[in-house]
């Protein structure tokens, strides 16, 4: 990797002017629109009989002979550990982003908007740990979690990844659940705490997602050309892990599947692969216009079933 990288900056290097500026606005609106999850949900509400915790046609099996043969209970069983299984990789997401801010953090100038900002969306980002914890709870489902072998990956990525790749990771991992989450809150269909724990994680996560949005760009400027092929690999290969492991094999148990035989199914049926490259549209337009989608690694983006 070039030691040319965004993440490390000394003081002797000043930062930016915009990059400042975006960080100070940034600042501002995490101090004017912030939520404490302990407060601000009512975690005791009694839930809505019959009301699902994501929209039914978003659920992996949608369309298929399968589905068609479950029940009513059975589809809002399947539902709702399905909205567990997102929610529990988006936490595991959440714990490897922070290990990322924070290694930017520590190799940053304190005094810097840029750096202040991480530390501010590390504080938002321990907030929306314990809310999906808590949210998991309240769904009576088990904390889902990614398998061993990605667990391991997650472990390794804030120490492997430099410039655009940390940038790209971080867009990966926030913006295809924010288009599930933005859809169900405009639902009043949806459960009404599963409709507010994403209000205030969408809220919260738009700033997140602008701040990776602008690093993103200016680390693609900033990286030499040789570099775009591995970086381009890198992304897909993540890109592919993130939409794979949304959906644990595990949560078809919870209506008697078998979860091996029913993921195949699931991962073949036409409509799922629609919703994810539905959730994956903006992103997939970003990582284009950026020149980080092509040859190598395009074959991982098809496999996400995030590119056609």
């Amino acid at each position: 990797m070039t030691t040319n990288t965004v993440e490390s900056r000394t003081p002797e290097q000043p930062a930016e002017p915009d990059r400042e500026r975006t960080a100070e606005r940034l600042l501002r609106s995490t101090a004017a629109r912030n939520y404490d999850p302990d407060l601000d949900i009512d975690w005791s509400a009694p839930l809505v009989e019959g009301a699902p915790f994501m929209k039914l046609e978003r659920c992996s099996l949608y369309g298929t002979k399968i589905w068609e043969e479950l029940t009513g209970d059975q589809r809002l069983t399947l539902a709702r550990h399905e909205a567990a299984s997102v929610a529990g990789v988006g936490l595991w997401f959440e714990h490897i982003l922070i290990r990322m801010l924070a290694k930017l953090a520590y190799d940053g100038d304190p005094t810097s908007p840029r750096i202040q900002y991480a530390l501010a969306e590390i504080a938002e980002e321990c907030r929306h740990s314990t809310m999906f914890a808590r949210m998991i709870m309240r769904m009576d489902a088990p904390a889902y979690r990614v398998g061993p072998h990605i667990h391991r990956l997650g472990r390794l990525l804030p120490f492997l990844a430099h410039n655009e790749v940390i940038w790209g990771a971080t867009l990966l991992g926030e913006e295809i659940p924010d288009r599930l989450q933005r859809e169900m809150v405009e639902s009043e269909e949806i459960q009404p705490l599963m409709r507010m724990v994403n209000r205030i994680h969408i809220m919260e996560e738009a700033r997140h997602i602008s701040f990776a949005r602008e690093e993103l760009a200016r680390s693609v400027a900033a990286t030499p050309r040789w570099l775009r092929p591995l970086q381009r690999m890198l992304l897909a290969h993540i890109a592919f892990i993130i939409s794979r492991s949304l959906i644990n094999p595990e949560v078809y148990r919870s209506v008697g599947l078998d979860p091996r035989k029913t993921r195949r199914i699931a991962l073949a049926n036409p409509h799922y692969q629609r919703t994810l490259r539905w959730a994956g549209e903006k992103l997939v337009a970003v990582f284009d216009e950026q020149g980080l989608i092509g040859r190598p690694g395009r074959h991982w983006w098809k496999s996400s079933y995030l590119l056609r």
